[in-house]
């Protein structure tokens, strides 16, 4: 059976009100339960009653969340007047960021060499006093970049000569230790003289 669209006033029996409230008030906690878990959302629910009564829900700390709230809502305003007020504070606050930006914007130009008609005197010195110090600061970290490039040069090539120098001591020993060992060939060589020598001696046929 099809339920009856429900009339959005108040329930003027009693009776009928009380049992009412207390299934929409379950409803009401239950789906805010299923939304923190599903969702994974901080929700808060505070319900008074029509006597006093407190019921609420909260899926974390309620004085952390209320607390909160107020952070959230503090700056926000609250009437028509109010509203009128901080959009009016806005406004001024807009505009004058605008102009901000475009005095930038021009001061930029003239940096750059362009815009320079309608500059009086008093402003091309300024413009020249600030284009001197850039480049006195730009000169200055040049300088300093070329300083910590050529000391790390100084620190490779420092590691280069040791690194050569070693290689210079061990292609010195290798021959050292090469002269210093007799070769196999040199002593069979000697034996063989030795042998072909007493083969030689005296007179045929003596032996």
């Amino acid at each position: 059976m099809r339920r009856g669209k429900v009339v959005m006033k108040r329930i003027e029996n009693a009776a009928s009100r009380l049992v009412s409230f207390s299934k929409r008030r379950n409803g009401l906690l239950k789906k805010a339960f299923e939304l923190s878990v599903l969702c994974d959302a901080e929700v808060a629910v505070i319900i008074f009653s029509q006597k006093g009564r407190l019921y609420e829900f909260s899926s974390s700390d309620m004085q952390k969340t209320i607390e909160r709230y107020c952070m959230y809502t503090k700056g926000i305003p609250t009437n028509k007047l109010e509203m009128e007020q901080h959009m009016q504070h806005m406004r001024i606050k807009t505009e004058s960021m605008v102009k901000k930006i475009e005095f930038l914007e021009v001061s930029k130009r003239k940096l750059l060499g362009q815009g320079l008609g309608s500059c009086s005197v008093e402003e091309l010195q300024e413009i020249d006093s600030q284009l001197e110090q850039s480049l006195k600061n730009i000169r200055a970290r040049k300088a300093h970049l070329y300083k910590e490039q050529i000391q790390e040069l100084k620190v490779k090539e420092r590691k280069l000569l040791k690194e050569n120098a070693k290689l210079c001591e061990k292609s010195w020993q290798q021959p050292l230790t090469q002269l210093r060992k007799p070769s196999n060939n040199c002593t069979q060589n000697n034996e063989s003289s030795e042998i072909e020598t007493e083969l030689f001696v005296g007179l045929p046929g003596s032996h």
